[in-house]
């Protein structure tokens, strides 16, 4: 809508304009107020034009295999993969596949009506970089009956610490990353209230890791998790961790309170 004191200042200068019988002004007032117009309908046109994300676009999910995945790590995949429920089977199996997006919020306690608000494109911070297989390639099997999960992780160039290694941030970051979503997966909404982490042996750059991660007891607002980061096979622990979470409603998220 073009402002109405605009046409009224324009129609102001105009009347003087004429008054004087000046027909440069009038041609260069009228010039002005042409120009004002069409760059008014332009930007309404723009702004009916504008996506109203997040609303409507449909997020996408990189938790799935691309080119940039080792045998190891589709190997892996398959496996779980193969364990999840399947849509209208009976016997509804216990594993559930997590998407990458939507920082699981749909699939937490009563997530489902705030993930209708936050949804699109509000996944794990690491899902900003558009090169598969330069920092973290991971997804994410559920177990909620058993109070577990399973996430499956390919490091890439980019989370290179130690010389041809990961570096403790990154696994830190995957650490905190799985066992809040087991977390938030239970009880809703959580917040890291502390994480401790104890470094075995160095993970390779490059190779493939599982994080094991399991709710150990629930305590009124606080959930306490535990992980295990390990060779596919399990024969070797690479990093053990503890963490406490504390279940947060709705209001802290965005910095106020319902």
């Amino acid at each position: 809508m073009i402002p109405r004191s605009l046409l009224f200042g324009r129609g102001l200068a105009l009347s003087h304009a004429f008054s004087n019988q000046n027909a440069s002004t009038v041609h260069q007032q009228l010039s002005m107020t042409a120009w004002n117009l069409r760059s008014s309908l332009r930007n309404i046109r723009t702004l009916s034009l504008m996506s109203l994300w997040p609303f409507n676009v449909k997020p996408r999910d990189f938790s799935l295999p691309n080119a940039s995945w080792r045998p190891e790590m589709s190997k892996a995949y398959e496996y779980y993969n193969a364990l999840c429920e399947i849509e209208g089977d009976e016997k509804r199996r216990l594993w559930r596949k997590l998407p990458s997006y939507n920082r699981v919020l749909k699939y937490t306690t009563g997530g489902v009506y705030l993930s209708k608000i936050i949804q699109s494109k509000a996944r794990l911070f690491t899902r900003n970089i558009k090169e598969p297989g330069a920092a973290f390639e991971y997804v994410v099997f559920m177990n909620k009956q058993e109070k577990r999960c399973v996430c499956v992780f390919q490091a890439g160039h980019l989370l290179e610490g130690p010389p041809g290694h990961v570096h403790g941030g990154a696994v830190a970051t995957m650490i905190d990353s799985v066992m809040g979503t087991l977390a938030g997966y239970m009880s809703g909404p959580v917040m890291t209230a502390n994480l401790n982490i104890n470094y075995r042996s160095p993970i390779p750059l490059g190779s493939v890791v599982l994080l094991h991660s399991a709710l150990d007891r629930v305590e009124g607002r606080k959930f306490f998790v535990t992980c295990r980061v390990t060779s596919t096979d399990e024969s070797k622990l690479h990093t053990e961790a503890t963490a406490l979470f504390v279940s947060v409603n709705v209001g802290h998220l965005f910095g106020t309170r319902f």
